[in-house]
C-alpha cells in the first residue's frame, strides 16, 4: 500500500506543479520556488515529517522535500548551536544535493552544446 500512496502523493505534487504552469502561467522558476517554500512551511509547522511517514518517497523525492530539508536542518542546528546553527544547518543537510547539482550541471555544460 505504501507504493500506491507514494505514487498518488508524488503524482499529486507533480499535478499541482503542472497546474501552476498551465493555469496560473507561472514560470518554472516560480513554480519550483513555490513548491520549495510550501515544503519549508509545512516542515516549519510540523506537517512534513508525518507526510513523509505516510507517503514515503512520494513526499521525500519531489522538490518540496528540499524546502523540508532546509528548514529541518536549520531547526535542528538552531537547537544544538544557537543562532549560527540556522546557517550551518541549512548547508549541513543539503550540501550533498547542492554539490551534485553543481557538478552535474558543470559536466552537462562541458559535453552538451546548447541551441541558440
Amino acid at each position: 500500500m505504501i507504493f500506491l500512496w507514494a505514487f498518488v502523493i508524488g503524482g499529486a505534487i507533480c499535478v499541482f506543479g503542472q497546474i501552476c504552469f498551465d493555469v496560473f502561467k507561472l514560470t518554472p522558476a516560480h513554480t519550483m520556488t513555490l513548491l520549495v517554500v510550501l515544503g519549508a512551511v509545512a516542515d516549519g509547522v510540523g506537517l512534513y515529517d508525518p507526510f513523509i511517514k505516510f507517503a514515503g518517497a512520494g513526499a521525500s523525492v519531489p522538490i518540496t522535500s528540499f524546502g523540508n530539508a532546509l528548514v529541518h536542518g536549520a531547526i535542528d542546528e538552531l537547537h544544538k548551536h544557537g543562532g549560527i546553527g540556522i546557517l550551518t544547518g541549512i548547508f549541513k543537510v543539503t550540501s550533498a544535493g547542492i554539490s551534485a547539482a553543481i557538478i552535474f550541471s558543470f559536466l552537462a555544460a562541458l559535453f552538451v552544446k546548447p541551441k541558440g
